[in-house]
């Protein structure tokens, strides 16, 4: 017998049921279908927009008059610029939420209407600009065109994606602490961040006034150089200059990338070009050590990091210390007011913007002063320090661990220095090493944005074929010093260094190293470029002579000393553990340990 009743086709209950399900099922296909919709979307735009818009060129000149600058191109702004009848809503729905639409637009999106180009949406930022990750824990993060499985960067992470993904030809946003060149770097593309008030920033939300630029980016140079033109009010013609450029090696160190892609490529390409000096070299480190005089008091004095490496830890803390106080007054009321739902790392840094309170905000502005002073007189009207845009490779996606203390502090030795000072810098990609984007940057003085902007551009297709070159060629061999004989060229060594000669020691350790393959020999060399802060070729030298000799103690020690001064925390840990098993009443070893543990957790 069947326990299902026989359904009476009269019974105005049966046809509720029945329609109830046909809607249920209306429902569900509707859904699916805006989910698949809103899927195929963020394909199609690689979730780079938070809105599209159309603001449509001013009118172009007729004929016969030439098209103006930017005729044609089309380009996007990142969500802290103003547009007339739009919420501004800086990355975050809580703040678009409280705050009415624009009156007006943003001065540079008028001006780049004004020379022929369209602006077609706006895209993701981090929220509230604090971020370099690309990450937006609201709207979605990105998809970087180069490396799907990898962070774009940020924070200007929507724009940097939507140039890469070749939706635009330009887009805008702003740098604070690395916002334009760290996304230019993980995405593979041209950012130009400006000198510090060079192009306006009426209508663009700020987030520390003191280190907020404009910045751009492009696929093209050319176009790079065009959008420059017009933000800058740059004349068309300028006198030639020679140009004398600067090599960071302290710098270069942090980078995982072989100098042969980036350092020799430059160098090939300077001895070709008329108007170009022989580059010199320069320990960055140590020169702003020597001539920004407040720093001095930021640098943790029971640090074991030589030579300069901690004078750019220190100019990174400032940076943060300025922007904490200058976003913490910018946003405080309204953080309170309206407690806003944030992601993770976000809460954590706005938490500890609010709660900070410098103990003297004049030494923090000072260290800013003597900085551009520094860089002015260092590169003059006619120089360019050369560095890597980033130190690292992007993150994998969803690392909700976020950067480790030893990539942040990496990272940002190479970004505070722009930041600081104010001067102006262009991320160059430069190929790519083990599938990664290589990013190699220019730096010139605060003011000399269009000097800079010629430079890059009239390099750039001899940095492409020299790229080219390197790509097929057999990697170089590093080699050191001059020549002379084995223990007696040791002591020779030995006394050298005792006399602070660093680079006669390591002349004469080079030359017994040739006569005999000794560990001490490696470890005492590895002593003098500690101390020149060759950090690499000191733990390289490490290495070789803990392969010779693994009970070696000081090979250990100086290997950790290295690391540590490269930003390498865990593995210079390591390296000192190892130290104490061998040792364990080492009492240097104790304290870099304790150190190390510090700086990890």
């Amino acid at each position: 017998m069947t326990l299902v009743p026989k359904l009476n086709a009269s019974n105005p209950k049966v046809w509720v049921m029945i329609g109830v399900g046909v809607a249920g099922i209306l429902i569900l296909t509707e859904v699916k279908r805006r989910r698949l919709k809103g899927r195929n979307s963020i394909k199609q735009d690689y979730g780079a927009f938070i809105q599209r818009i159309e603001l449509l060129p001013f009118p172009q000149p007729p004929p016969p008059a030439a098209p103006l600058s930017l005729s044609a191109l089309t380009f996007a702004i990142s969500d802290n610029i103003d547009v007339k009848e739009y919420v501004t809503g800086f990355g975050s729905p809580d703040w678009k939420q409280t705050h009415e639409v624009a009156t007006k637009t943003a001065m540079l999106v008028t001006a780049l209407l004004k020379n022929g180009s369209t602006c077609v949406g706006k895209t993701i930022m981090d929220e509230f600009g604090l971020g370099i990750t690309g990450e937006n824990g609201c709207y979605g993060t990105p998809l970087n065109p180069k490396l799907p499985s990898h962070i774009p960067g940020g924070s200007a992470s929507g724009s940097a994606v939507a140039v890469a993904a070749e939706l635009v030809d330009f887009a805008l946003g702003t740098d604070t602490t690395g916002c334009i060149r760290v996304p230019a770097a993980f995405c593979g593309v041209f950012g130009f961040r400006s000198s510090h008030g060079a192009v306006s920033t009426i209508g663009v939300l700020p987030v520390s006034q003191s280190l907020d630029c404009i910045g751009w980016l492009a696929r093209d140079p050319s176009v790079l150089h065009r959008v420059g033109h017009v933000l800058l009010h740059m004349p068309s013609v300028e006198p030639k200059r020679t140009r004398c450029f600067v090599i960071a090696d302290d710098l270069f160190q942090l980078c995982m990338v072989p100098k042969q892609k980036t350092v020799y490529v430059v160098t090939k390409v300077i001895e070709k070009l008329p108007g170009y000096q022989t580059p010199r070299h320069l320990n960055l480190g140590q020169y702003i050590a020597s001539n920004v005089p407040s720093l001095k008091g930021f640098i943790d004095q029971s640090t074991i990091q030589q030579n300069g490496m901690s004078t750019l830890g220190a100019l990174s803390s400032v940076m943060f210390l300025l922007q904490s106080y200058e976003f913490k007054t910018n946003y405080e009321e309204w953080m309170k007011a309206v407690k806003p739902r944030l992601d993770s790392q976000v809460s954590n840094y706005i938490a500890a913007a609010v709660t900070s309170a410098p103990e003297n905000i004049k030494v923090l502005y000072r260290v800013r002063t003597e900085m551009r002073v520094a860089m002015k007189n260092l590169l003059k009207n006619d120089g360019i320090l050369v560095l890597p845009s980033t130190a690292d490779p992007p993150l994998k996606l969803k690392s909700r661990q976020g950067l480790s203390a030893e990539v942040h502090d990496r990272t940002f030795a190479l970004l505070g220095i722009a930041s600081m000072s104010g001067c102006c810098q262009a991320a160059i990609p430069l190929g790519e090493h083990d599938n990664y984007p290589i990013s190699l940057s220019f730096i010139a003085s605060h003011g000399t944005d269009k000097f800079l902007l010629d430079t890059f551009l009239d390099m750039y297709s001899s940095l492409q074929e020299e790229v080219s070159v390197q790509s097929s060629a057999s990697p170089l061999q590093d080699t050191n010093g001059s020549i002379d004989e084995s223990e007696l060229l040791k002591e020779k060594g030995n006394a050298a260094f005792k006399g602070r000669q660093w680079y006669k020691a390591v002349s004469y350790y080079t030359e017994a190293i040739k006569l005999n393959d000794n560990a001490t020999y490696y470890c005492n060399r590895a002593a003098a470029y500690l101390e020149l802060g060759c950090f690499q070729q000191a733990e390289e030298d490490c290495t070789t002579a803990i392969s010779l000799d693994k009970k070696n103690v000081k090979a250990y020690m100086r290997r950790g000393t290295a690391r540590e001064s490269l930003f390498f925390y865990k593995e210079a840990l390591q390296d000192i553990r190892h130290a104490l098993v061998l040792e364990p009443q080492n009492k240097f070893a104790s304290l870099a340990e304790k150190r190390l543990r510090k700086l990890i957790s």
